[in-house]
Parts: C-alpha cells; sequence; structure tokens
C-alpha cells in the first residue's frame, strides 16, 4: 500500500463508495494544467459544450485524450494514482479506462447531474474507482457524493446532461433520478485544494453544483478497473462509445485499448 493513504482510507471507500484522498496528485498539478490547455487547445471528437442557449458561462468536458495529450499519460504513468487505486479496489492490477476533463468557468451556474457512472459504461464489477481531482482551489463547486450509493439494489437512470432525458429507452430497470439534499442523503464533499483527490465507486450517486466563484473550476477525472472488470452490453448506446472495440460480453477489456497500468508485483506496464 502506497504510504499516501492508511487502511481507513480502503475501509471508507469499501463501505462508504467515496474517500478523500488528500495531496494524491501533488507534484503534477502544472503537468494536468498544461494537459488541460491543450485538450481545450485541440478538443478530441467526445468534447460537449453543457450549456443550453440563456444560460450563463462555459461548461465543457471531454473524455479520452489520455494517449494523444502527453502530459495526462505522464501522470498516469508516474503518479502514485493506479497503486493507491489497486490498494482501494482490493485488485491484484490495474487497467485503465479512460480520462475526463471537466471545466466550469466563472459564472456557470449549470450544476452537474447527479448521476452514476456505472450505468453508461459497458463495463461491470465491483472492482473500479474514479478520482476527481481539482486544478484550482473549489468549494461550492466541489464533487458531492452520496455515502453508501454505491449499494443500492437498483442503478439509477441515466440521462444525457445537456437535453436532461433518458438515455435508454426502458426506465424499468433503474431508479428515478433522487434530489438528496431534499432527501436529507448523507452527501459527502469537501472544500478542495490542487493535488487532492476524491475517490469514488462507478456506482456512487455524485454530482457538483455551477461555479459561482470569480475562478476557473477546472478538474481532471480518471477511470480505472480492476481484476473483475467484464465487457457488458447495454441497452443502448455507452458513453465513451469506444466504436469498433469488438468485444463479447463476458471479456476482459482488450488491453491494447485499455492498458494494464499496474500490477502487485509492483512492476508498471509501458
Amino acid at each position: 500500500m502506497h504510504d499516501i493513504i492508511t487502511q481507513n482510507h480502503v475501509d471508507t471507500f469499501q463501505n462508504d463508495g467515496v474517500v478523500l484522498i488528500r495531496g494524491l496528485f501533488d507534484g503534477y498539478i502544472d503537468t494536468l494544467r498544461q494537459g488541460v490547455e491543450e485538450n481545450l487547445n485541440s478538443p478530441g471528437p467526445y468534447a460537449a459544450e453543457n450549456l443550453q442557449s440563456g444560460e450563463s458561462g462555459r461548461f465543457f468536458d471531454d473524455y479520452c485524450n489520455w494517449h494523444r495529450i502527453a502530459p495526462f499519460e505522464r501522470v498516469i504513468r508516474e503518479s502514485a494514482v493506479a497503486e493507491v487505486a489497486a490498494s482501494l479496489m482490493d485488485s491484484r492490477q490495474v487497467q485503465l479506462f479512460h480520462d475526463h476533463v471537466l471545466i466550469k468557468e466563472p459564472g456557470t451556474s449549470k450544476p452537474t447531474p447527479w448521476h452514476q457512472d456505472s450505468p453508461y459504461y459497458f463495463v461491470e464489477g465491483q472492482q473500479n474507482v474514479s478520482f476527481w481531482a481539482p486544478l484550482d482551489h473549489v468549494s461550492d463547486a466541489s464533487l458531492r457524493c452520496v455515502a453508501g450509493s454505491h449499494l443500492w439494489k437498483k442503478p439509477v437512470l441515466p440521462t444525457r446532461w445537456l437535453a436532461e432525458d433518458n438515455f435508454y429507452p426502458d426506465s424499468d430497470d433503474y431508479l428515478p433520478v433522487p434530489d438528496p439534499d431534499k432527501e436529507g442523503m448523507d452527501i459527502r464533499e469537501w472544500t478542495l485544494e490542487p493535488g487532492d483527490a476524491v475517490a469514488f465507486s462507478f456506482s456512487t450517486l455524485h454530482g457538483a453544483r455551477g461555479n459561482h466563484a470569480g475562478t476557473r473550476r477546472r478538474a481532471f477525472s480518471l477511470r480505472l478497473l480492476g481484476d473483475d472488470a467484464r465487457y457488458v452490453e447495454r441497452p443502448g448506446p455507452t458513453s465513451p462509445p469506444f466504436p469498433g472495440h469488438a468485444m463479447q460480453a463476458g471479456d476482459r477489456l482488450r488491453e491494447d485499448w485499455f492498458p494494464v497500468i499496474y500490477s502487485t508485483q509492483g512492476e508498471i506496464i509501458s
């Protein structure tokens, strides 16, 4: 186990589906900021502007760019994040799923809707973890996670962020999107500094408020998989889609697209 975390971090992650890790990306903030600027200057095919006409500010997100933006790959390969992920997941190896950049400029009123990531993904398994790391000081615009929601019996219905309509045609197998504030749920959120990270399960309900501060809120997120990750068919398109992957239900994710970046032998796989 890397000395940046303790057994208490692992236990909290397993029990609550979310845990704060201070300083996980210390020493890599300038590198990540450089990567974000490269991403903004050269958006990928999945880049999106998440505001409707008349909404203020700018809410940009993009994902699956690590292979073409060198600063992102450097952080993924060199930082402690993969080793920490292995401990949190209790997994022998760590496989990279994808990166994600989310930027809310000052005055962006639109919140990030409450959602779970797992219903959007074509992967199933209990061993998974997302890391959400701000590249700026954040307080009110910090990530918000509902503790224990990774253990709910049904997933929450996935919706499209811009239109806020159903992502899949049949919603009977899903819970309606809740309002955790009104329903008195156990919401975990923290004031965060650059370098800190929130680790949470793909099945943890999470969201974020708009950015009413006078400064940008840049966040780098990383989705990682463990030993039990397998490809699964969904009732509609997935996000990210990864067209042409050629995987079948029950397959391990192909390592040429989703590389193994850590093993318990301590060897970083390049």
